[in-house]
């Protein structure tokens, strides 16, 4: 298969989705909702949505059921990434090339922009899905709630805030990367399953399939930030190093820590070995998040 045309496809259907969820740059206060809109509508791979829209579409689901939630998960990686980028936390300076919404927007507006996507997103989930049992949507609404409270993403950035400096081990950077980055990436692919009916059996195998990629995912972006190209990436690299933060590379090496995150797509691929070939695009991104120059 094409993944970069499967890829371009689904981002040209999650970015009209988001255009059409997120409020108008002129409702009132216009400073909220441009902040809001300027860093959903910023670029971004569509990563995470995609994950959603291919899951349902590989246990045979209707992907038009699964975009509300699809847009949602893409709403809380926005939050996260506004908070991540202020002064208080990782402090950085440019996102996707651009500078970041505290930078744009002040610090108090950038908290606010974060707050609001949060809310709009299980608005979202709740209020734009149709022709789903309510049952499924609130199994759904608590998958991501958990991803993405104190037992998923944001203790994850907590244990992360408190070993900047200490050396940690390698089971606390694995507890730290898997909630920070790993139980969203997770949570998107199992959602997208739960929405297209998937057994408890196919969402078990969806489950390790979106750790494991998870886990890459995350491998691969300490490895960019240790070696990769600014320009490319959009962003600035070597913060890691400079806020003497664990990573992969810093406990393993680059060689191991490659080798680390070729056995967790290996792994994911397994995961996926009793499905038909509708699972190939989730194989394809699989592959695709260990290619990110590295």
């Amino acid at each position: 298969m094409d993944l970069q045309e499967y890829l371009s496809d689904k981002c040209r259907i999650i970015d009209g989705a988001l255009d059409e969820y997120l409020p108008p740059e002129d409702r009132f206060p216009e400073v909220i909702h441009r902040a809001m809109r300027y860093s959903v509508m910023n670029g971004g791979k569509r990563l995470r949505p995609t994950l959603t829209l291919a899951a349902c579409e590989a246990v045979g689901g209707d992907s038009g059921k699964a975009l509300p939630t699809a847009c949602a998960i893409e709403l809380i990686h926005a939050f996260s990434l506004i908070h991540d980028d202020l002064p208080a936390l990782d402090n950085d300076d440019f996102r996707r090339g651009k500078p970041t919404s505290h930078k744009v927007f002040g610090e108090a507006m950038a908290v606010l922009a974060g707050d609001a996507l949060l809310a709009l997103a299980f608005e979202t989930i709740s209020g734009r899905t149709s022709g789903v049992p309510a049952e499924t949507l609130l199994r759904v609404i608590n998958r991501v709630a958990a991803a993405t409270g104190s037992e998923g993403m944001i203790i994850g950035q907590v244990v992360d805030i408190e070993s900047e400096g200490k050396r940690i081990d390698l089971d606390t950077l694995r507890f730290i990367h898997s909630r920070k980055t790993g139980a969203l990436i997770e949570v998107s692919v199992v959602c997208g399953g739960i929405l297209g009916g998937a057994s408890e059996a196919r969402l078990e195998a969806l489950s390790v399939y979106g750790k494991r990629i998870g886990l890459a995912f995350q491998i691969a972006d300490d490895i960019l930030d240790l070696v990769g190209d600014s320009e490319k990436l959009g962003k600035t690299v070597g913060s890691d190093l400079r806020k003497e933060k664990a990573t992969y590379p810093s406990i393993l090496g680059l060689e191991r820590s490659r080798e680390l995150a070729q056995t967790a797509v290996s792994e994911s691929l397994d995961a996926l070995r009793d499905f038909d070939d509708r699972a190939d695009p989730l194989r394809a991104i699989a592959r695709f998040v260990v290619e990110r120059e590295m």
